[in-house]
């Protein structure tokens, strides 16, 4: 018996890393130092930095990726999973660096994960991170024949005196909302509940989805609801470090995941604060408005589980409000001017 008869394929695993390596390198920053392949990366800090702070951030996709392997697309999900860890780093004003992931999977399938990686390696360009590494598990028996697990985490950079940790928030500043793409990476439990139960399963109750390519009139463009809904997670690293750069005068940031904006909104904020919102200031993507008429979710619970079109956020001086909006427009985002910062106590309230 070998390691092979027991479901583990290591020429196979050397020839997928070797599949790869081109993909990997596309993202190399001039830091990087060695080669693709060894125990480790390594990578060295930028320089113009007086008082250099590393910043860490790790998160998954979920359970979206239910849908990319039940629709066998997986082109797509490797930028979700790169945008997750970036926008989370990236609220404190940092510059991610590099990025590293964990795919684990019951048999490796090349064809498959290389589309995975290569959707990682996309990401990371677009975020200006270098893929400086990852580990690829084979684990049969652990996971059925065609799924596979990611996670990942990435590490950026950012000045000591630059740090965004809401002290810097007045009250008054002015909430500026930047347009998601869609579902991104969260409340994918309940948006597969509201699937099942409202397109008949193939094979009866605890079947697969029926028809996952069904177009739905309600969405935007007609586009298909496995297309929406694969749509990836919005990369924000380069619009907000460029304004940043270009003098955008920011006070804090928010990358609206778990929980949506009433939970993530008010972590940006000071001492004494809280976040007034007008649910009326931002146009809701349709998707958002299937999801609840097809499932009869409550507005409240819609709020506290989906990003409601809203990706994340900037919190900006009342006086210059308009012009940061307005720059992001100029950068072919949609932004809103959603609420204000007020006295209170880290409560989110929406009107």
């Amino acid at each position: 018996m070998d390691y092979r008869e027991a479901g583990v394929d290591v020429v196979a695993g050397r020839a997928f890393v070797e599949g790869i390596r081109s993909l990997v390198h596309s993202t190399h920053r001039p830091e990087v130092l060695g080669g693709f392949g060894g125990f480790s990366g390594c990578f060295q800090l930028p320089t113009g930095y007086r008082q250099p702070v590393l910043v860490s951030g790790t998160d998954g996709v979920g359970t979206k990726l239910k849908i990319a392997q039940t629709l066998n697309r997986h082109d797509t999900i490797g930028i979700d999973l790169v945008a997750m860890c970036v926008n989370d780093v990236l609220t404190c004003g940092a510059q991610p660096l590099f990025f590293l992931d964990y795919l684990a999977t019951g048999k490796l399938n090349s064809e498959q994960l290389t589309q995975v990686v290569s959707g990682i390696a996309q990401g990371c360009r677009i975020a200006g991170s270098a893929l400086l590494g990852g580990e690829t598990a084979e684990m049969p028996g652990f996971y059925q024949p065609g799924e596979y697990d990611l996670a990942g985490f990435c590490v950026g950079i950012v000045e000591k005196s630059k740090i965004l940790d809401g002290s810097q928030v007045e009250v008054g500043d002015v909430v500026i909302g930047l347009a998601s793409q869609g579902v991104h990476s969260n409340g994918f439990s309940l948006v597969r509940k509201i699937v099942q139960d409202t397109l008949l399963p193939v094979g009866g109750e605890g079947g697969e989805l029926l028809n996952p390519w069904h177009t739905c009139p309600e969405l935007l463009g007609g586009k298909s609801l496995g297309e929406v809904l694969l749509t990836p997670t919005q990369i924000y690293v380069k619009p907000v470090l460029d304004a940043l750069a270009a003098g955008v005068e920011i006070h804090g940031m928010a990358h609206i995941t778990g929980g949506g904006i009433p939970e993530n909104l008010p972590r940006c904020l000071g001492a004494n604060q809280s976040v007034q919102i007008d649910s009326n200031s931002w146009v809701i993507p349709p998707i958002f408005q299937w999801l609840a008429e097809a499932g009869k979710v409550s507005r409240e619970e819609m709020f506290n589980t989906f990003n409601m079109g809203i990706g994340f956020a900037i919190i900006v001086p009342s006086a210059t409000a308009e012009d940061s909006r307005k720059w992001f427009e100029s950068q072919g985002i949609a932004a809103y001017t959603m609420g204000t910062a007020i006295n209170g106590t880290g409560k989110f309230v929406l009107t």
